[in-house]
């Protein structure tokens, strides 16, 4: 340690352990943002160690996702549509780490927790100023399924009154019983940058698809203003949750 700290001390100002101290140091577990930022200030690192903060944070995402966490913080808008879970900035800590559990071949413990923290992390963007206009539309079939088990499933329904309070969000249902859908190729995100440039993102079995051709990405834009158009309201969407909360 440049200032000759030991790992408990060390630990002791980042506000962590010693054992996870030793993660970093081994490589095993990666430092969130915040955290490098405390750690150049406890070393006296005089930026040293923030020179590396965009590529360490990187890395906390699987190689397919990259592109697309550096995407979500250009982003003045953002559209989701989703039809197998809840959308990475909707779910709860409970949720995410439900869900990368049930990942087959098995996370290790430490993979699963380096995760879940750059979930979290990504989360910011629904604080950010200013306040990029996020839209999500989600399948009823993802509201209904108890991954985690009854108390995971209910926080998770718990948290999307709070979440659609916002005045920048709108979160919708798109109900089974509509007998028309313009989703049926798939959920997919809509990013629009400051640019006005727009991105597309889907993914699938651990593999993703980014496509910037303008005409791709404007037809698939306007297909999710159909899909919006044919769910639920926010305001009917918020009573749909309420409604399934008081059935568990």
């Amino acid at each position: 340690m440049r200032e000759g700290l030991r790992r408990e001390e060390f630990g002791r100002r980042l506000g962590c352990s010693a054992s996870t101290v030793a993660s970093f140091e081994q490589g095993r577990r990666i430092p969130l943002p915040r955290t490098i930022d405390r750690a150049d200030e406890v070393l006296r690192a005089d930026g040293l160690l923030t020179v590396w903060k965009e590529q360490v944070e990187r890395a906390q995402y699987p190689a397919f996702f990259q592109g697309m966490a550096a995407l979500e913080k250009e982003a003045v808008e953002l559209l989701a549509y989703d039809t197998l879970v809840v959308n990475g900035l909707l779910q709860t800590e409970e949720y995410m780490r439900a869900l990368l559990t049930m990942r087959r071949p098995p996370l290790k413990q430490d993979t699963i927790e380096q995760r879940v923290a750059a979930r979290l992390v990504r989360q910011d963007i629904l604080n950010r100023e200013p306040a990029p206009l996020l839209s999500f539309v989600m399948d009823e079939s993802v509201l209904r399924r108890g991954y985690g088990g009854p108390d995971v499933h209910r926080g998770q329904l718990d948290h999307f009154p709070v979440i659609g309070q916002r005045r920048n969000v709108e979160l919708q249902v798109m109900p089974l019983s509509c007998v028309e859908s313009a989703g049926v190729d798939g959920p997919f995100t809509v990013v629009i940058r400051h640019d006005g440039k727009q991105f597309v993102y889907a993914e699938t079995q651990g593999t993703s698809a980014l496509e910037t051709d303008a005409a791709r990405t404007a037809l698939t834009s306007s297909r999710y203003g159909i899909i919006r158009s044919q769910a639920l309201t926010p305001r009917e969407s918020m009573a749909f949750v309420e409604g399934l909360l008081g059935s568990l």
